[in-house]
């Protein structure tokens, strides 16, 4: 459901028994996210623009409303917004575009909270009790038409397979699991390492038993190996 208030154009959305009037950027968004089988409870397709008048009365939403211009926002019930993450993951290769939802070192990355939640905020007359109730997540508006893509990807069951990401814009070093070939390229070039050091490692024992100091016997027949050395 969008705000209240009407802020932007709306159109009606409707999913099986689901329907409500959404902000009309996220209206395919939102369908695409009941179709998936996930539960929303707000929307917002300009997020800095719906909040300007705001900055009249607490000065301090000036910076806020400045830095999501051009920004949505969708908020969840946890289980479902934690399920809209995956499945929005699973559907597009590991890009940019993956980078800024899951990282958030990336430019422009998403900004996405699980939000304790004050029962008493509805009820000032009852104490105060906190649950974890709504994951929101914001993103820049020019991801909107990759995010409806993925979504119907999962929805007709289509994924893509796990694959290494660009880390680079965080400045995330590469690990060798990240490397073509994965934990497995890894793993068997690491093994050759220890097989090389193995080899290596005989031959300089075989050398210095053979450069070992030798002393006469004590009958005076010949040279002995000094013991008690290795």
């Amino acid at each position: 459901m969008t705000y209240d208030d009407a802020t932007h154009p709306t159109v009606p959305v409707r999913v099986g028994d689901r329907r409500a009037r959404i902000d009309e950027l996220l209206a395919p968004a939102i369908e695409a996210i009941w179709t998936c089988g996930f539960e929303t409870f707000t929307c917002c397709q300009d997020l800095g623009e719906s909040n300007a008048s705001r900055v009249e009365k607490p000065p301090h939403m000036a910076a806020y409303v400045e830095s999501r211009r051009g920004w949505m926002l969708i908020d969840f019930p946890v289980d479902s917004g934690l399920a809209f993450l995956t499945a929005v993951a699973n559907a597009g290769p590991r890009d940019a575009f993956y980078v800024r939802m899951t990282h958030w070192a990336a430019p422009d990355a998403w900004d996405v909270k699980i939000k304790p939640m004050d029962s008493a905020m509805s009820d000032e007359d009852a104490p105060s009790r906190f649950g974890l109730r709504l994951l929101q997540g914001s993103f820049p508006g020019y991801d909107l038409p990759e995010l409806v893509r993925r979504l119907r990807e999962h929805a007709a069951g289509r994924s893509v397979p796990p694959a290494p990401a660009d880390w680079s814009t965080v400045g995330r070093r590469i690990h060798r699991a990240d490397r073509p070939g994965g934990l497995a390229g890894a793993h068997s070039g690491e093994a050759a390492r220890a097989g090389a050091f193995r080899r290596s490692s005989g031959a300089v024992r075989a050398r210095c038993r053979r450069r070992r100091p030798r002393r006469p016997s004590p009958a005076g027949r010949g040279r002995g190996p000094v013991r008690g050395w290795w």
